[in-house]
């Protein structure tokens, strides 16, 4: 491929990234309208969402292979946790918290793609993890605390999510999601229990699986063949900016002070390093 294709192939991914951050950050909003268990909720997004995703995939090869399996758990999980912590906790800390996984992917992606960490990413990751810390000073009862951890668990999942997805770059990511897709709606379907939600609902169960979840995941499993782990988790960040917006405007739950303040400087650290990244041409991968 030569250095302009390449260059083109990229630029493609980064829209894609961004596209599929601003369709992701629409999750807050729907999911706290839907009165029903989180797990359910989860499962019947999942089944909606993997449809959506075999009927947009053009040959698939499931090839069973343990990075298409731990694509495939870490998906499942991701997307089964961020239900539960926002569900648990406010929308705004449930997003900002899954987006520490840039902390995770710098310390294992030079392990397992060979892709290392730069110094300013070390400076995001210190100031992101001190953003993090605020997020428990406000007064939260034991149900919030929880909703926290379960959210700082998901930033885990969603960064082996993106190194397993970036590790099938010369194959295909979209298998993994499909796997994961499967195994969180087994899990969630399980949950379902009466009283069912209400026609309306049910058309946001649809939205959420299709339209928030199924394709974004489609644009993401195109565009990580084409950027760093690094930048999967850092170039869709105005998702966490996006989602507590929709949620504030379209139901009015408030974040509070110090979790705004704690999502502030997590954003705005990996904004920063993502700005001079570019400005000073430090956009491809960087081996070990």
């Amino acid at each position: 491929m030569s250095a302009v294709q390449s260059d083109r192939h990229r630029a493609t991914g980064i829209l894609f990234l961004l596209l599929a951050a601003l369709l992701w950050s629409l999750g807050g909003v729907l999911i706290k309208s839907v009165n029903w268990n989180p797990l359910a909720i989860a499962g019947v997004r999942s089944a909606f969402c993997a449809v959506t995703l075999v009927v947009l995939g053009r040959d698939i090869r499931f090839t069973w292979s343990r990075w298409e399996i731990a694509g495939g758990v870490s998906y499942a999980a991701t997307v089964v946790l961020l239900v539960v912590a926002t569900k648990m906790t406010t929308a705004a800390n449930a997003i900002f918290l899954q987006y520490t996984a840039p902390i995770y992917v710098a310390l294992l992606a030079p392990w397992i793609l060979r892709e290392r960490a730069r110094p300013g990413d070390w400076i995001t990751i210190i100031a992101a993890l001190a953003g993090m810390s605020l997020f428990f000073l406000d007064k939260v009862d034991l149900t919030g605390t929880i909703g926290n951890l379960v959210g700082i668990a998901c930033g885990i999942s969603f960064a082996l999510m993106t190194l397993s997805l970036r590790k099938q770059k010369n194959a295909t990511p979209l298998a993994s999601l499909i796997i994961g897709n499967c195994l969180a709606a087994a899990v969630g379907l399980a949950f379902i229990r009466s009283p069912l939600p209400q026609p309306g609902e049910w058309l946001i169960l649809a939205v959420l699986g299709i339209v928030q979840l199924g394709l974004p995941y489609f644009l993401l499993a195109h565009a990580i063949r084409h950027v760093t782990a690094m930048e999967a988790c850092l170039i869709p960040m105005i998702e966490p900016i996006l989602n507590p917006i929709w949620v504030l405007f379209l139901i009015g739950e408030r974040p509070g002070p110090y979790a705004m303040l704690g999502g502030a400087v997590v954003v705005g650290a990996v904004a920063t390093r993502t700005i001079i990244a570019v400005r000073h041409g430090r956009n491809q991968p960087r081996t070990v």
